[in-house]
């Protein structure tokens, strides 16, 4: 995942927005009580998520995959006043930790946490969305897409999250495993895709941004 040098990422990040302080600390609690902390949004991708919610001002966000809540307080950052952050996860381990952050950040009525399967809620999901961001399974990347699509409003975005997966979508596609495959699937949907506009983002481990047309 680290596709530039570690001195000139320290520049970015240091010149970047600088991280808030309860996402500091969700940020340094996740990496010392959670297995896999890599999994988490972080400082620099974190802004740029919440630079993407003051932009866009969304008034509704899907979010499928919520770890330990980080890119959800994210985007919550740059909700219209009635806005809201609807995440899904899978993960009933974490959801004593995501719940605590979710309160200490004072987000409360901003953010709805749901412990589910996500090819199960979001077909039961109203309404359109502004933004949706898939950072789940990989194995499901193409069916969250084909799922939200047409809950997503004209105009509005998807992103998907790992979609360099640490640099493997450049070997060979008959010699990958079955997730790097998936991954490179879902690179070439979205680019064969007449219905949006897409830019692959080389932030952290790779951002597919789709923009609804």
């Amino acid at each position: 995942m680290e596709f530039i040098d570690s001195a000139l990422d320290k520049y970015v990040c240091d010149h970047s927005e600088n991280e808030p302080q309860i996402l500091q600390e969700l940020n340094r609690k996740t990496h010392l009580s959670v297995l896999q902390p890599r999994m988490l949004s972080g400082h620099f991708q974190g802004r740029v998520l919440s630079m993407l919610s003051h932009m866009i001002r969304p008034r509704r966000v899907l979010e499928i995959g919520t770890y330990t809540g980080y890119s959800a307080l994210c985007f919550a950052e740059g909700l219209i006043e009635d806005g809201k952050v609807i995440t899904i996860d899978v993960n009933e381990e974490l959801e004593d930790l995501v719940r605590e952050y979710i309160s200490k950040s004072g987000m409360e009525n901003k953010i709805e946490y749901h412990i589910a399967d996500a090819t199960q809620l979001i077909p039961k999901l109203e309404g359109e969305f502004d933004i949706v961001f898939i950072d789940a399974d990989k194995k499901n990347y193409c069916n969250y897409y084909d799922l939200v699509f047409d809950k997503v409003k004209k105009g509005g975005y998807i992103i998907a999250d790992n979609v360099l997966w640490s640099g493997k979508v450049l070997e060979e596609y008959d010699s990958l495993d079955r997730e790097t495959k998936i991954i490179m699937d879902y690179n070439r949907k979205v680019h064969e895709d007449a219905r949006v506009q897409e830019v692959l983002l080389p932030i952290r481990d790779g951002l597919m941004v789709a923009r609804k047309l």
